[in-house]
């Protein structure tokens, strides 16, 4: 290999290592997803509260209703949110394409584990199952943060990871108490709507 060979070649490792680097800091465009799943969930949660207590008189079916309206809802919203933040720039970096598509394994596994607890209650006729719900969630958010602040070199993201993974069995205790979908909404509040307006707040103001 000769003198100039060798030099292309390091210009080209030095190439791709500035546009990984580069890549790496382009801020998270996620935050407006994050916010609506907090607080059309967490708003879900304290009506689920309302009800449990006696404070909302309502069927049984009112439950599966709330539910079923907040999911079409929050789809709705992700539809338009998603498209909207494929356009911006900074979208295809490595950063957050991995973010991105953690936080939609997450998203997914939300769906299939609701779907699957409906079919278990179904079949049991209990809502016993749905006990654990708001766990699974913590759970798989802690996962969520994990990645993108893997993927981000963004250190504050790691407490929300361990936050949620805490909140998981800690939430447990409430189960069949009211109290539990106070506390469900208010780890959405911290958890996903928060962290959401501050990555909003991190973009810079040609990214918005």
């Amino acid at each position: 290999m000769t003198r100039d060979q060798a030099q292309s070649v390091h210009d080209d490792i030095a190439y791709m290592k500035a546009l990984a680097q580069e890549g790496r800091r382009a801020p998270l465009l996620g935050g407006r997803v994050l916010i609506s799943a907090g607080l059309i969930f967490g708003l879900a949660s304290i009506v689920h509260y309302g009800i449990d207590s006696g404070m909302i008189a309502a069927p049984p079916v009112a439950y599966a209703v709330l539910w079923g309206a907040a999911m079409l809802v929050f789809f709705g919203v992700l539809i338009v949110q998603t498209r909207n933040c494929d356009r911006k720039p900074g979208a295809q970096s490595a950063a957050n394409r991995a973010a991105s598509a953690g936080w939609m394994g997450v998203g997914l596994a939300v769906f299939v584990i609701s779907l699957s607890m409906f079919v278990v209650s179904w079949k049991m006729q209990s809502d016993v199952a749905f006990m654990i719900f708001p766990s699974l969630i913590f759970a798989l958010y802690g996962s969520g943060w994990a990645v993108s602040a893997t993927m981000s070199a963004q250190k504050w993201q790691w407490k929300l990871a361990v936050g949620c993974w805490i909140a998981a069995p800690l939430i447990a205790f409430l189960t069949g108490s009211p109290l539990m979908w106070l506390g469900y909404a208010a780890g959405l509040f911290l958890f996903a709507l928060l962290p959401g307006v501050i990555l909003v707040r991190q973009e810079p103001a040609e990214v918005i």
